[in-house]
């Protein structure tokens, strides 16, 4: 059973807990990267709104200012 002493198999164990917490971490960040995605994203979708918003209202407001200003 002892064909290695027994510090050989100490690295054995902490090379593979170490790829354990390694993939552990990866997936961890990998969430954390996305929740950050979702949020900026968020962000840039209520900016194009409230622009949206902006221009539609700027438009009415000139159609508004047309019709008053209008000869007939």
């Amino acid at each position: 059973m002892l064909f290695f002493p027994w510090w050989v198999y100490l690295c054995i164990v902490g090379i593979i807990f170490s790829a354990y917490k390694l993939v552990a971490a990866a997936k961890e960040e990998e969430k954390v990267d996305q929740a950050f995605i979702e949020k900026e994203g968020q962000i840039y979708m209520e900016r194009m709104e409230k622009e949206r918003e902006r221009r539609l209202s700027k438009t009415v407001k000139s159609g508004d200012e047309e019709e008053k200003h209008s000869i007939a």
